[in-house]
């Protein structure tokens, strides 16, 4: 079958013939990958920052953002048959006993750091023509959203940072409603986090860099955001044109741009960091102004990785709510699809830019 693969090792990029997988337990499904997503991970990993292949292997499949058809289910699975949509979850337990995280259901809070991640680490990805998985780590996808159900693996980053949100602020001897959120950044990521922001009731700002007009504040304002752009407005003009923001939301991986940000925080508030730099950042920081302001203002700083199943099941009901809220928003956000051998371009952005680009499996 058709996959399309990184060598680490030769530092190549390639679609390759890969064996079709088949069922090894009663408990798993064949599926027939329709689309995958292609993000910033895809595009470290084509840049060799990291990406393991499996044990034994020289090729990683690449791949994370999925959709999928089952077409052959394990004589045990339950709750799903041929012809249903699904999409996978990226994240496998480590085998330790002494991981409660992973023993619990979430490795997305592994301590050992021996999970394996689907096209990232130690483990296959879903950008070939089929793949196998256990039923165990695949969400049944309703029909009506053929369309846009690639983006649930980049929505379920914000779901799972806003679940953690309303966990830290039950520290307040009150119950807080929704206030002011920043976005940084608005690529896949921050689009989908503005979206969930507002579903919730915060008064959301975009704060990237690029200036208007573009693609991204488009999207933004369509959907009732703001967008202002750090060439044009700083962040001490950020505070006084929308308000501190009891919550910011980082989705760049950019560390000046998060540290500058980070000084516009309410009293309270809570900032969470979603990227991770791919490359060296020097910072240059006043760290006696930053434990003060920290401290002082009962502040958090979190950061949030990959997603628990709950977040799965629940980016997938706000897909659906936000196709009833905003007709054609999430539509506008997959700026185009490009066959496998369209890979590498798409993800060194040769292929053209955008919000986001899909791989599409014929």
């Amino acid at each position: 079958m058709k996959a399309v693969a990184v060598f680490p090792v030769k530092r190549e990029v390639r679609v390759i013939d890969a064996p079709e997988p088949r069922l090894q337990s009663p408990t798993q499904v064949k599926v027939r990958t329709l689309e995958t997503g292609v993000c910033g991970t895809d595009k470290d990993i084509v840049s060799f920052s990291y990406g393991t292949p499996p044990p034994g292997s020289d090729f990683l499949i690449l791949g994370h953002e999925c959709l999928g058809e089952v077409v052959e289910v394990g004589s045990a699975v339950k709750g799903l048959q041929v012809g249903d949509l699904v999409v996978p979850r990226v994240r496998r337990p480590c085998p330790h006993a002494t991981c409660p995280a992973c023993r619990g259901g979430h490795p997305d809070f592994c301590i050992t750091g021996d999970y394996t991640e689907r096209g990232i680490k130690e483990a296959h990805g879903f950008c070939s023509e089929r793949f196998v998985e256990d039923v165990a780590y695949v969400h049944r996808v309703p029909r009506e959203l053929r369309e846009v159900a690639v983006l649930t693996e980049p929505l379920t980053i914000a779901e799972k940072g806003l679940r953690e949100w309303e966990r830290i602020q039950e520290r307040l001897p009150w119950r807080p409603a929704p206030g002011r959120a920043v976005v940084l950044g608005a690529g896949p990521v921050g689009q989908l986090a503005v979206l969930t922001l507002l579903r919730r009731g915060f008064a959301t700002t975009v704060y990237s860099h690029s200036s208007k007009p573009n693609p991204k504040a488009e999207a933004a304002e369509a959907a009732g955001a703001p967008y202002l752009s750090t060439k044009d407005v700083s962040p001490d003009e950020l505070v006084r044109s929308v308000g501190e923001p009891d919550l910011i939301y980082e989705a760049t991986g950019v560390v000046k741009a998060a540290f500058d940000a980070l000084k516009t925080l309410a009293n309270n508030g809570v900032f969470i960091f979603t990227g991770v730099p791919s490359d060296q950042q020097p910072l240059s920081l006043a760290g006696e102004e930053f434990l003060k302001q920290v401290v002082l203002r009962n502040q958090v700083l979190l950061g949030t990785v990959n997603a628990a199943a709950t977040d799965f099941d629940a980016a997938l009901e706000d897909l659906a709510r936000f196709r009833a809220r905003w007709p054609g928003g999430l539509e506008r956000l997959i700026t185009s699809r490009h066959p496998p051998e369209d890979f590498l371009d798409v993800v060194t952005g040769k292929a053209g830019k955008g919000i986001k680009q899909v791989i599409t499996f014929s």
